[in-house]
């Protein structure tokens, strides 16, 4: 995911960060800075969970008067009963950008995804399907063993990855035993990525982590009273695949055992909300450490002190 900034190529903001982290109001704030420039600015959406039009409360997707006048993309756009993984999402994501480019504009990539991102600016891995037996086999290793058979069959891989990160190891053995090639060899064979063919101006939001956790909490039992148990009640009566991405998004288990009964609401309340910071807490890794070291991670709360996205101003200057 390197930063391009090529003066010949064109624009695309990037905000990202854990959710509640204030990015959504940033990327707002960013596009109507633009518009005082003479540019028009689109959001974006990056994020696995605001594409759901079935999740408008529970994603915190943006009311009409959090956009403040920005025209949104991307946003409610996929029904609950069709998932929308990656590759899915980076395909319409850059026919979307590709679109705001040649109306003039500057798109606004605005979500706490990270795989999405990647996705969308570095490609796909052309890894071929893994074979059943070589999958079932891995994923029914015990960690432990998983780790001593990963450092055995991909010791480059053994070292990236945590000795609990049990999905990404299993991921990298089955990849190595099904196609005899280690992951590192797929991902140097990425196609489809857009990073060269844009000048991206990022920006990573890390705020302070009690704040962030503070505000994940106060969010999500406000959620209650702005219409979430109504839509779970919807999803529960589409009797939907409990795998589908949507049904297990953050927030739908906890609720949906409130209203089955299994949970009082105060405990689905708890439920919900140390969800939440979990959620908060894997993003919040992520984007600390996954992104090229070049961009620039900051806390919301100093953000305002200094002209954020000067490289982007200066270029369209």
């Amino acid at each position: 995911m390197s930063t391009n900034t090529s003066p010949d190529l064109k624009p695309v903001a990037l905000i990202a960060g854990p959710t509640a982290s204030g990015k959504s109001d940033l990327a707002v704030e960013l596009a109507q800075r633009l518009a005082r420039a003479g540019r028009r600015g689109v959001v974006v959406n990056a994020d696995s969970q605001q594409v759901y039009r079935d999740l408008r409360v529970l994603s915190a997707r943006p009311t009409e008067q959090d956009m403040g006048g920005i025209e949104h993309r991307l946003f409610g756009t996929w029904d609950g009963a069709q998932p929308c993984s990656a590759a899915d999402w980076a395909a319409v994501a850059k026919s979307a950008i590709a679109k705001v480019h040649a109306d003039g504009n500057i798109p606004i990539l605005c979500g706490g995804t990270g795989l999405y991102m990647r996705t969308l600016l570095d490609g796909i891995s052309p890894i071929p399907s893994i074979d059943p037996e070589v999958r079932e086999t891995v994923r029914g290793l015990a960690t432990e063993k998983l780790r001593e058979r990963l450092v055995d069959e991909d010791p480059e891989a053994a070292r990236r990855l945590g000795p609990r990160d049990t999905q990404r190891m299993a991921r990298a053995l089955e990849v190595v035993r099904s196609t005899g090639h280690p992951m590192v060899y797929w991902q140097d064979r990425q196609t489809g990525g857009i990073a060269k063919e844009i000048a991206l101006h990022p920006l990573v939001v890390l705020p302070d982590r009690d704040w962030l956790y503070a505000r994940c909490d106060a969010r999500f039992e406000r959620m209650l009273d702005l219409g979430a148990l109504e839509e779970v009640e919807s999803l529960l009566r589409r009797d939907l695949d409990p795998a589908l991405p949507v049904m297990r998004a953050i927030g739908v288990p906890e609720i949906a055992g409130l209203l089955k009964g299994d949970l009082l609401r105060a405990e689905a309340i708890a439920a919900g909300q140390t969800a939440t910071r979990q959620y908060a807490k894997r993003q919040y890794t992520w984007f600390r450490n996954q992104p090229p070291v070049n961009w620039p991670r900051e806390n919301n709360k100093t953000i305002a002190e200094y002209d954020y996205f000067v490289s982007l101003f200066h270029e369209i200057g």
